[in-house]
């Protein structure tokens, strides 16, 4: 066995194969994949292996596109058959919800020239005549839809791995993985140990065991999934073609032909977890005992569908165990915690995005970054806080409600509350709604009352009115918005500022009180993160970014070595923050303060350390609503003191609180991006308006992959939309933009009504397309006549700002 390689693959399963095939692909070809088994073993080999090309994710149906053309590709390459049987699959809508799903999964079809389009009934029934259409009120076909062999899929990958020099160990479980001082690591078996620069955890229903030998935790747990395969049905042996698969998502069920039978399987909500303390060492090829009762309504309603499922015998029924992230996708990426260790954990339509899986997780290791913003999948959206019980919930709730549509704006209960601030309850009490943001509870809209549940959809929404009156309000007099969610770093000592010119794009203030806006540069020359720098000493910064990307942002920080002179520590848990926004928010803050709040003394882009109603804050002159406001910091143990003196001083003034739904109207109106819509790696700072904050003389992370792309003309630049003909639906993010004529032209990044300029807006990337010239924007993937705005509709020249 070989004693040193550029990466060891843990686990032969699909993606671990995949993985493998990829990084061989890319030019790794000094790398080697450890099986505890057979290849196969655990989840892949008795997975039913659809597979589909269309998301409601752009970027995750590109790769599922990738993999679907990709199977093919690797038959005529390796000779090994991967079973490649695409008849087609038809999407049913039951629902006026799933229409408009269906609907805009088509024009984003269209976008990307992947095959997805309408079919009338009579051309469903051709396509699939044993299924009834009665109350299905759209029907979309996929023409490149099916399903692969399992096996054959998985073994073309370690042929097709093995031919450019890729090594595997079948029947090699791994014992421990110990990383060495410079980052790489020992991989020891009991057939010996392979010295690696990289270590990939794609040990599927063993990836928590796997984890644990490098002394992390991942939220992963396991559950029971069922099909069964019918015995022959004389109506489809009596055909000379093979039938669509049938994706009645709102039935709660999938079906697809198997030989000459259907196989029909489904996500039940008596669901059953299994081994929740451990996937058992010797577990492999094996099933569970049937359990067809769990799935009898799911069972029941794709008799109503496909009648002849009633009438067919049961051949086999398959039972086997699955492994589920909190939140159903892929745990993806190098851990924040440790060094070169890449994670791939928890993928469930594993044969529908192995391959692109597979490419992006190879990019990552060989280039240092996947060309598509992946974030959505990133292993660092979830902290330590995604505990185990947290887990097993969010995990329950995502099987129970596997095909339930997932709505714009929606946030789902489950294993919630996990962290609070001091102010929750205050907040509940006043009738906050809550949405969950790496972990943290923060208030997204105030109802009249507690305990109001929101309602969602593709539409307006029971929160549109109410979030209406707190943008209003903001704009009218002044709002109390809850920014504890933001991450929030203090860096410090007399080297603090070399490390952070080292770090950041833009040069550090040099003046203390003084802030500076900085983009962060990934690898490929891209937005990687926007922040806030204030010098509050001599030796004191403080920096404010995404809270959500705090984890995804630890990897850059552990980049750029920690002089002796400099620390860099997260203030986040120990510090809460409020914005306090609006025309008549100077007001608000001088009955609280002796601070001199004018503009000649504290003006925009400034900072001071003052004391508000007793409390000692950091206050900087900025405000993300692209209005007249401060940000206010304190310590957590003071939060509830200084929110109650904001309320209290602000209620005859007409200020109150403010959720986060408001603040997406207010920085839409403004045209402020926001990092995870409109910046992320994918994105050049030419593209979004940051190129004027980059200084080129001096040294900074990535400046490298900056200069690379710093003199292309950008090939989408981020622009503001005002939709014109809408009624009670506004755009929320992916939707395509089409010239009047049909062509591509971009896609909206954020969409929100503007409250206070009364006009529905979207955000988003156009190519070729110039200010005042009209576009469709595809919302509920219907054409909708918007025209490119030339500036924001609310303060274009920044007086309110800088009043």
């Amino acid at each position: 066995m070989k004693t040193h390689a550029q990466a060891v693959v843990i686990g032969g399963g699909v993606i671990g194969c995949s993985i493998l095939y990829h990084l061989a692909k890319a030019g790794w070809t000094d790398v080697v994949l450890l099986e505890r088994s057979e290849l196969t073993s655990g989840s892949t080999w008795h997975a039913a292996a659809n597979i589909h090309g269309l998301h409601d994710s752009t970027n995750i149906s590109r790769i599922q596109h990738y993999t679907m053309n990709l199977y093919k590709d690797l038959e005529r390459e390796t000779g090994q058959g991967c079973g490649v049987f695409q008849p087609g699959s038809l999407y049913l809508a039951q629902t006026e919800a799933r229409e408009h799903q269906l609907r805009l999964q088509a024009a984003k079809a269209r976008f990307y020239k992947m095959n997805f389009h309408e079919v009338s009934r009579d051309e469903a029934e051709r396509l699939h005549p044993l299924v009834n259409f009665d109350g299905i009120r759209c029907i979309m076909y996929e023409p490149d839809g099916g399903n692969v062999d399992p096996s054959g899929v998985t073994n073309a990958y370690a042929a097709g791995a093995r031919a450019m020099g890729a090594e595997i160990y079948r029947f090699t479980p791994v014992t421990a993985t110990e990383q060495q001082p410079d980052g790489t690591w020992i991989v020891r078996t009991d057939k010996g140990d392979i010295h690696a620069e990289w270590v990939v955890n794609a040990a599927g229903l063993w990836g928590r065991e796997v984890a644990a030998l490098a002394g992390i935790e991942l939220p992963l747990m396991p559950t029971e999934h069922q099909y069964f395969v019918t015995e022959t049905i004389p109506e489809i042996a009596a055909m000379d073609r093979r039938l669509p698969s049938v994706a009645d998502r709102d039935g709660e069920y999938y079906l697809r032909q198997e030989g000459k039978g259907l196989l029909v399987g489904a996500y039940e909500k008596n669901l059953k977890f299994w081994a929740e303390d451990g996937t058992p060492q010797g577990f492999g090829h094996e099933l569970f005992a049937d359990d067809l009762e769990r799935i009898e309504d799911n069972m029941m309603r794709a008799i109503d569908r496909v009648p002849v499922v009633g009438t067919a015998g049961i051949k086999r029924v398959i039972n086997g165990p699955m492994i589920w992230s909190p939140d159903a996708n892929v745990l993806y990426g190098p851990h924040p915690d440790l060094r070169n260790y890449f994670c791939c954990n928890g993928i469930i339509p594993g044969f529908s995005q192995s391959g692109g899986m597979g490419l992006m997780a190879a990019q990552w290791i060989t280039t240092g970054e996947s060309q598509y913003d992946m974030f959505a999948w990133d292993v660092a959206r979830f902290g330590r806080w995604a505990d185990k019980a947290f887990t097993k919930a969010r995990v329950g709730d995502q099987y129970a409600n596997r095909f339930k549509i997932h709505f714009p704006n929606e946030e789902r209960a489950a294993g919630r509350p996990v962290r609070v601030r001091p102010a929750y309850e205050t907040q509940r009490a006043m009738g906050a709604v809550f949405g969950l943001n790496n972990g943290w509870e923060h208030p997204l809209w105030f109802a009249d009352a507690p305990g109001v549940v929101e309602t969602h959809g593709f539409k307006r929404q029971n929160w549109f009115d109410p979030v209406g009156a707190e943008a209003q309000m903001l704009r009218d007099a002044a709002g109390i918005i809850d920014i504890s969610n933001f991450a929030k770093y203090m860096a410090r000592g007399p080297q603090a500022e070399e490390w952070l010119n080292a770090v950041f794009a833009n040069r550090m203030p040099t003046i203390v009180g003084r802030s500076c806006l900085t983009p962060l540069i990934g690898v490929r020359g891209g937005i990687a993160g926007d922040f806030t720098v204030t010098r509050l000493g001599p030796e004191e910064f403080m920096v404010i970014g995404s809270g959500m990307a705090e984890r995804y942002h630890q990897r850059f920080w552990a980049m750029v070595p920690m002089p002796e002179g400099a620390t860099w520590e997260s203030v986040t848990e120990a510090m809460c923050g409020f914005n306090v926004a609006g025309p008549r928010s100077r007001d608000l803050l001088a009955r609280l303060t002796n601070a001199d709040l004018s503009t000649a003394a504290f003006p925009f882009m400034r900072s001071q350390k003052i004391t508000v109603a007793g409390v000692e804050v950091v206050a900087l002159r900025v405000s993300f609503t692209g209005d007249l406001g401060w940000e206010l910091h304190c310590d957590e143990a003071d939060q509830v003191r200084l929110y109650q003196a904001l309320l209290d001083a602000g209620r005859d003034l007409g200020a109150g609180p403010v959720g986060s739904r408001a603040l997406m109207s207010l920085r839409v109106e403004k045209g402020y991006g926001s990092w995870g819509r409109e910046y992320s790696p994918e994105y050049w700072p030419q593209e979004v308006g940051l190129d004027r904050l980059i200084k080129l003389d001096k040294e900074f992370l990535n400046k490298s992959g900056y200069m690379a792309v710093k003199d292309h003309e950008p090939r989408e630049v981020l622009s503001l939309i005002e939709v014109l003909d809408v009624t009670d639906a506004d755009a929320t993010g992916g939707e395509p933009i089409f010239l009047p004529d049909g062509t591509p032209v971009g896609r909206v990044s954020s969409g929100t009504y503007g409250y206070h300029v009364s006009k529905s807006l979207a955000l988003g990337y156009l190519k070729g397309v110039q200010p005042g010239a009209e576009v469709d924007v595809m919302i509920l993937g219907a054409p909708h006549r918007g025209v490119v705005l030339s500036e924001p509709p609310f303060d274009p020249k920044g007086e309110r700002l800088r009043a």
